[in-house]
């Protein structure tokens, strides 16, 4: 007998079915809270699956976000196999069904059906360095969207309020910057603290730079609130909004300036970031990302697998003498990992940073393909390097 048990994972909870064997279910389905406790039940149950099978059945489940994520602690504790199942494929099987119903209960017993019909490989466990890398680079990438928008709203509230102070800073985001508008949010503030006051508050805030550099913004800062239009009857509102968004850019710079720090270093202990920051045009932002969505290579055979891991396989549709033309791709793998693949391409024909893939992109070009089939083309071509590379060991100077 081949027992099997269809796990429907849900927040908190989960729906099971068993199968003895092939078309012969085993009771009714039941649910399964995630706590100790409710573990505990299914562990009871698993053994007495076992026991009238003979055999130590397997259990298929869905991947669902982070929510299946103790069921697979508690079955790897207790050395029961697992398989994780993409959703698209489980959707696929489920619509094969006549009946349009949808509850947990089903849901089960389809994942247990699912077992015997396609042959599903167990779920390779990742590792904790690649885990914690992929969650500190998605927080990173999380938090930068953030601080993106707090810029954009106070873009729009310091022109209304300051707009000619945009020119006194080469970097209007810098910590000098930020707190020196935050002291001296107004034209007003500027022009009744004086030169001499604001030049020695810009020099202690910079203390790397010289003094003349901190004469030289002064003079450029008093310049600006000279040509600022007066507006004084939106500032109480405004000064509120400003000092708020000024005091949010800043700490999501520090967070961001901490994660970057926490990312270098757990990256840098990986052979597998080191072999794709080899590869010119690739950061090691974009190193990190592409390592952390990756996960360990050895669990694609084949280079093609990873192309459609990542999403960019082209979507093919032919029926009959009908064979579709435009076949965009079918952006069904990871969205961070495709542009982060994406970015490395862009940067990589820049400047021809990349001379391997800018000779590549031209030649796509030269064929008549349009900008971002040629991309994508060239996107194709740096995950087969990639693939090679991390399956090698090797550096991108070494390879062929």
């Amino acid at each position: 007998m081949n027992p099997v048990i269809g796990l429907d994972v849900a927040k908190g909870e989960s729906q099971a079915q068993a199968f003895l064997d092939k078309g012969k279910p085993y009771g009714k389905s039941f649910s399964i809270q995630h706590t100790r406790e409710g573990l505990d039940t299914f562990l009871h149950f698993l053994k007495e699956v076992e026991k009238q099978t003979g055999h130590q059945p397997a259990v298929v489940l869905e991947s669902t976000g982070h929510y299946h994520i103790p069921v697979i602690q508690f079955l790897e504790e207790h050395h029961y196999l697992f398989i994780v199942i993409n959703p698209l494929i489980s959707y696929q099987a489920k619509k094969a069904s006549l009946r349009k119903v949808k509850t947990d209960a089903i849901d089960a017993y389809h994942l247990g059906e699912l077992y015997y019909k396609e042959e599903l490989e167990p779920y390779k466990k990742r590792g904790i360095q690649l885990l914690n890398l992929r969650h500190l680079t998605r927080q990173h990438e999380t938090l930068t969207g953030l601080c993106v928008q707090a810029k954009l709203q106070f873009h729009s509230i310091l022109d209304q309020v300051f707009p000619e102070y945009r020119g006194v800073f080469g970097d209007l985001y810098s910590k000098v910057s930020l707190h020196t508008l935050l002291e001296f949010p107004t034209s007003e503030a500027v022009l009744n603290a004086g030169e001499m006051k604001v030049a020695e508050r810009i020099a202690t805030l910079c203390m790397s730079r010289s003094e003349r550099w901190a004469k030289e913004r002064t003079k450029k800062l008093m310049e600006a609130a000279k040509r600022n239009p007066f507006q004084s009857i939106m500032y109480h509102s405004h000064l509120i909004s400003l000092e708020m968004y000024i005091k949010m850019v800043l700490q999501y710079q520090e967070h961001l300036a901490q994660l970057e720090s926490e990312i270098d270093a757990l990256a840098g202990e990986l052979e597998e970031y080191k072999i794709i920051q080899s590869i010119p045009g690739i950061g090691e932002k974009i190193a990190a990302t592409i390592v952390s969505e990756t996960g360990e290579i050895d669990r694609f055979n084949h280079p093609k697998k990873l192309v459609a891991f990542a999403g960019v396989d082209p979507s093919v549709h032919s029926s009959g003498k009908f064979t579709a033309t435009i076949n965009r791709i079918t952006k069904r793998g990871s969205s961070r990992l495709r542009h982060a693949l994406y970015m490395a391409v862009l940067y990589g024909i820049r400047g021809s940073r990349n001379k391997k893939l800018k000779a590549f992109y031209d030649r796509k070009r030269e064929e008549g393909k349009p900008f971002k089939v040629a991309i994508i083309a060239c996107v194709n071509k740096l995950i087969h390097w990639i693939y090679t590379l991390l399956k090698r060991k090797e550096l991108f100077l070494d390879l062929d």
